[in-house]
């Protein structure tokens, strides 16, 4: 597994990340681009518009008026990057929250975002999105992307879980697997190499972003994971695709360890047990994720598993926090 060094983010190098990560913004280019019957005459509402790019790529794509809703500072330099551009004719920036703004339309015909956070759903702007959907998109109105899935694997990952979880059970002599325990609470972002990957992927949760309402992106769903080959389990992994199915073409991404990389990375889980399983075994299970109650925008996640193999048994509920 990749380990980058921990650095201190700017909202500059932040940014940068972002938009160069070509598998990302590509498919935003691609589907706006290839796809100009969408976009021509419409009016578009951008939600959490950054640096404004795609606001850009709809008014080049021939969009009648782009209004781009931005509440951090990144509003004022969308603002100048609209203007450098030539664009200011058609790319209203709107700074504020979402929920707070006055549109000067009463309906969009289409609302773009980029709202996906790390495990899909940690810090998200999905539920602003579905309320700019409810108040402002016109009846035949269109969200892109419309649909999302979340999916569940499982790798071994020995080394690492050896370094940094394992070595507080005997630190220099003395005990101190209560940080262990902390450890094991929150989920790791990091790109996982799919040679590590020990079972096949299931489908946990597919959210239509069209049709859903703010509450369904609370959920427990089953899974059954079967290992591929004889191996250890020692964390489970999620990552979620995206897709734009109102394309002329369907379109979307995985953000998937057997793709190409995302700065969304992938979402690992370890476990408090390392699993012996066979090849063939099922690691039975659910995952019931839901929003924090004290912040919305953090995620708790309650994960039951139980593998009866012929060289492991094992019966255990986890808990983590995405904070």
């Amino acid at each position: 597994m990749i380990r980058p060094a921990p650095t201190i983010t700017s909202i500059p190098t932040l940014t940068s990340e972002m938009l160069k990560d070509v598998v990302r913004t590509k498919t935003y280019q691609n589907v706006i681009y290839q796809n100009k019957f969408l976009y021509k005459d419409k009016v578009v509402l951008d939600v959490g518009a950054g640096t404004g790019i795609l606001s850009l790529f709809c008014a080049r794509a021939g969009a009648k008026h782009v209004y781009a809703v931005e509440c951090s500072h990144m509003a004022d330099m969308a603002k100048e990057i609209v203007e450098a551009n030539g664009y200011s004719n058609v790319i209203t920036v709107l700074k504020g929250k979402v929920e707070e703004i006055e549109l000067p339309v009463a309906k969009v015909d289409i609302i773009i975002s980029e709202w996906m956070g790390y495990f899909l759903l940690f810090e998200n702007m999905l539920n602003t999105v579905l309320y700019a959907r409810d108040k402002w998109l016109a009846e035949d109105g269109v969200v892109l992307p419309d649909k999302t899935s979340l999916y569940l694997t499982a790798i071994e990952d020995a080394e690492y879980k050896d370094d940094k979880i394992e070595f507080w059970n005997n630190v220099y002599g003395f005990d101190m697997s209560c940080i262990k325990k902390q450890a094991l609470m929150e989920p790791l972002v990091d790109t996982v190499d799919q040679n590590q990957i020990v079972t096949n992927c299931e489908l946990l949760k597919i959210m239509d972003i069209s049709k859903m309402a703010p509450g369904d992106a609370s959920f427990t769903a089953p899974f059954k994971l079967v290992a591929e080959r004889d191996d250890y389990i020692h964390a489970l992994v999620a990552y979620f695709d995206v897709t734009f199915s109102k394309c002329h073409k369907l379109t979307g991404f995985s953000t998937g360890p057997r793709s190409k990389a995302t700065h969304w990375k992938q979402t690992v889980l370890y476990l408090e047990d390392v699993l012996t399983i066979c090849e063939g075994e099922t690691l039975f299970g659910s995952m019931t994720v839901d929003q924090n109650k004290k912040n919305p925008r953090d995620v708790d996640i309650m994960l039951k598993y139980t593998l009866n193999g012929r060289r492991c048994s094992v019966s255990r509920i986890q808990y983590y926090k995405m904070r």
